[in-house]
């Protein structure tokens, strides 16, 4: 079973300037992402997508393989670059020049430094038991954001639940809601295939499992705020 793990991390972040290889606690960014696969022992190759020079030497320090550069065209390095056409490009270069097409992809954003080995490993062991189309990373969603509870202002600018029902139809008890999940952008796993579906390329399929990651784990930086947010983390897990 192949399963390749890919890094993506583009320059020209504006919303914190080369984020992906300034220091984080004395390590570049994209080191814990680096560390934290190659550890795992679960990958059968580790590569980045970039379209910086400075990241991808970076990550080749880091023992990360760098075999391709992402073109700086708009839809793979521009603002609206999607992680979709990131992953074609990258898998359809490895198909191509190398001859290598995995079985599973896994996505690992740099902006994820508290991201463990064991959750890797976790993610791929859970995938294989289940044979689901993918397996995504989520967190608890915290008790008072439960969507159960949650409430809009119709046109009347009256306050309705979300589904549209009365107040008082709220459920009071928090033992009685049911456990709410977000997306906390750690692991993206999924079937290498899924990628090239003519009628709808994707890599969620119709089948998704959940990789549940305890919320002290999740972390995903794109502001200075999340910066410091991280590394008040790290201290406090001792990473």
């Amino acid at each position: 079973m192949k399963i390749l793990g890919v890094i993506t991390a583009r320059g020209g972040s504006k919303g914190i300037p080369g984020k992906n290889i300034k220091p984080l606690l004395g390590k570049p960014l994209i080191a814990y992402t680096i560390e934290a696969a190659k550890k795992s022992g679960v990958l059968d190759r580790l590569i980045l997508s970039t379209d910086d020079t400075q990241i991808a030497e970076v990550a080749k320090k880091y023992g990360c393989e760098v075999p391709l550069m992402r073109p700086k065209t708009e839809e793979l390095a521009g603002d609206k670059a999607t992680h979709l056409e990131v992953m074609r490009h990258a898998v359809s270069w490895l198909k191509e020049k190398e001859n290598y097409y995995p079985d599973y992809t896994m996505i690992l954003q740099p902006t994820s430094p508290l991201r463990q080995p064991f959750h890797i490993k976790e993610a791929v062991e859970l995938i294989l038991k289940t044979g689901a189309d993918s397996a995504v990373s989520v967190s608890e969603v915290p008790d008072h954001f439960n969507c159960s509870n949650n409430m809009i202002i119709n046109d009347k600018g009256l306050l309705k639940l979300i589904n549209g029902s009365p107040i008082y139809k709220r459920v009071p008890r928090r033992q009685d809601r049911p456990k709410n999940y977000w997306s906390n952008g750690i692991i993206y796993l999924f079937k290498t295939d899924l990628l090239f579906n003519k009628a709808n390329p994707n890599f969620y399929g119709e089948n998704t499992v959940p990789c549940i990651i305890d919320q002290k784990y999740a972390s995903d930086i794109d502001v200075p705020s999340d910066w410091d947010a991280a590394e008040e983390a790290m201290r406090r897990l001792n990473i």
